[in-house]
């Protein structure tokens, strides 16, 4: 299959590059061309998904993904969208890592007008491997630049029926340091204290470690004031820097 020829429009060769104005199809071959199928299985496996893999290591992900940022460069914020779903609603898993690449590496375009299309994201990828990337980079920013206005969409996600949408608003801080909204860190934390969830519960002291790291002393008496709501697994997490 990797080794057959694709039907699309023409292509040449350039810097022993297959090179074609359609993403779609130019992804595809790239990563089919340093596909390791003896890895692909293996790879399936750890991330305990029927997902296919082509079985491509990170560094030759992240080749590819330059040669696409190059080659498929957005004009505007209309064609970011379009560029990030032509890959993400391709069928590998390395193709959906690439649209997280695509999606991270163009920060002009990471804004709320966005948060539809990573909200589908997060609730499409449903595993943490695509989600935590979403919270932290693409999520995180937006809440970032436009906290008042991200701050309603948050509360109604905390509340969502969808277990990943209630972890990305947990961890869409993780990279605020002192600029993180502390009040509503706590709130979160405290409003998925009584989740048996392995995946909210590390995500609780995931986000409580970063911000440890900015603000000890408020960390460790959120702590020792909630020790009785908040998991074994939280604190354990939670207070590896203090």
């Amino acid at each position: 299959m990797h080794g057959g020829p694709l039907s699309g429009p023409p292509c040449i060769r350039l810097r022993n590059e297959t090179v074609t104005d359609d993403l779609g199809l130019y992804a595809r071959r790239a990563l089919a061309g340093v596909a390791d199928a003896d890895k692909a299985g293996a790879m399936a496996v750890y991330m305990k998904t029927t997902m296919p893999f082509y079985g491509v290591p990170s560094p030759l992900r992240r080749a590819v993904a330059r040669s696409i940022y190059d080659r498929f460069s957005p004009a505007d914020a209309d064609q970011y969208r379009a560029n990030v779903l032509a890959l993400w609603n391709l069928d590998h898993r390395e193709e959906k890592y690439l649209a997280l690449d695509f999606a991270i590496r163009f920060k002009r375009f990471v804004t709320l007008a966005q948060i539809d299309l990573y909200q589908r994201m997060i609730t499409e990828g449903a595993w943490w491997d695509f989600v935590d990337a979403i919270a932290s980079h693409l999520v995180g920013k937006v809440v970032g630049d436009d906290r008042l206005r991200m701050g309603s969409i948050l509360k109604e996600w905390i509340d969502h029926d969808d277990l990943w949408l209630r972890r990305t608003a947990i961890l869409c801080q993780l990279r605020h340091k002192e600029e993180t909204d502390e009040a509503m860190l706590f709130d979160f934390c405290l409003r998925r204290a009584h989740e048996k969830e392995f995946f909210i519960r590390k995500a609780i002291g995931w986000a409580l470690r970063e911000y440890s790291k900015s603000e000890p002393e408020a960390v460790r008496e959120f702590l020792v004031a909630n020790r009785g709501q908040l998991s074994s697994l939280t604190i354990r997490e939670a207070s590896k820097h203090l």
